[in-house]
């Protein structure tokens, strides 16, 4: 796999604007989170490092950065905040704007915010309660694309070739460039990370498409052996002709199956500041973060400050 470039962080956070867009992104491309209540077995000797960073549009510049580390079955999601480079190897990490825990051997999945020192936990009955009520939901709307979005069956817009796979439906269409991996449980593991993730999104910051396009083209990545290594989806939506979202989003992952040396100084400190913050219910971590800049893990994207 193709070794990643030194990862980007920085000392200032995103506007108020960028918050309200990449919580949106979170929902359509961000790949966060492993599925509670997956056997750790299934991660055993896993060690994956992936970098995401998301653009709107033609813009060069990423509205959205995060980094996330996987081993032995658990992972750490991280958002990035967008600063001067540093030496990796020297520098200790910077404070992450939220990071996520997923650790399957004990069924948690615990969100971190550091700034307001807190936490919650979300489990795998809340998830497939979720996955139920979205779906039904969504089939039920009078939009032909939220309809399309609630599944369950996608194959007829599915096309599929050696590196790519494209999935269209109403005003949307997906490309994924997939590269393969050299071991079979990295695939696996990522298409649970990703699962979860989009989830994830959808409960703690409703809104955008329901997850279930992604799902379905998670499962063919992992399918052919590979891990995504970009994401394009372009909609054609009634915000973005009004010019409050954007009509292509982007995202680029670079995926390297070893850890770098301040990775484990940032999964340290992440470790400290979860056990000082305070529990709070999943209710509370969400409201509390609405209007203050805080926002969503991303994809992925997979989500930020």
């Amino acid at each position: 796999m193709r070794a990643p470039s030194p990862s980007l962080t920085t000392d200032r956070r995103l506007p108020a604007p960028c918050e309200r867009l990449t919580r949106w992104l979170a929902g359509l491309l961000a790949v966060v989170c492993v599925f509670a209540g997956e056997r750790a077995a299934a991660g055993d000797g896993v060690l994956l490092r992936v970098e995401t960073e998301v653009f709107a549009d033609d813009d060069e510049a990423p509205v959205a950065r995060s980094l996330s580390l996987f081993r032995d079955g658990v992972a750490w999601d991280f958002l990035e905040t967008l600063s001067k480079e540093k030496n990796e190897d020297d520098a200790g990490p910077d404070e992450p704007a939220e990071f996520v825990l997923h650790d399957p051997a004990r069924e948690r999945i615990i969100l971190v915010d550091p700034a307001r020192h807190v936490k919650t936990q979300i489990d795998h009955l809340q998830l497939e309660r979720l996955r139920a009520s979205l779906g039904t939901w969504a089939r039920k709307s009078d939009d032909p694309l939220m309809r399309w979005a609630g599944g369950p069956d996608f194959t007829d817009g599915m096309e599929e070739t050696a590196t790519k796979i494209t999935l269209t439906g109403p005003r949307v269409r997906y490309e994924v460039t997939v590269e393969e991996s050299d071991n079979r449980a990295v695939a696996e593991e990522y298409q649970r990370f990703a699962d979860a993730a989009l989830l994830i999104k959808a409960l703690v910051h409703p809104g955008g498409l329901p997850p279930f396009p992604r799902i379905a083209i998670n499962r063919r990545v992992a399918a052919a052996g590979g891990v995504p290594v970009a994401v394009r989806l372009e909609i054609d939506s009634r915000m973005a002709k009004l010019g409050r979202r954007p009509s292509v989003l982007r995202s680029q992952h670079k995926v390297l199956e070893s850890w770098l040396s301040a990775d484990h100084k940032r999964v340290a400190a992440a470790e400290e500041r979860m056990a000082v913050a305070a529990p709070v219910d999943l209710a509370t971590y969400a409201r509390q973060g609405e209007g203050d800049g805080s926002i969503a893990v991303e994809p992925a994207a997979t989500r930020r400050r």
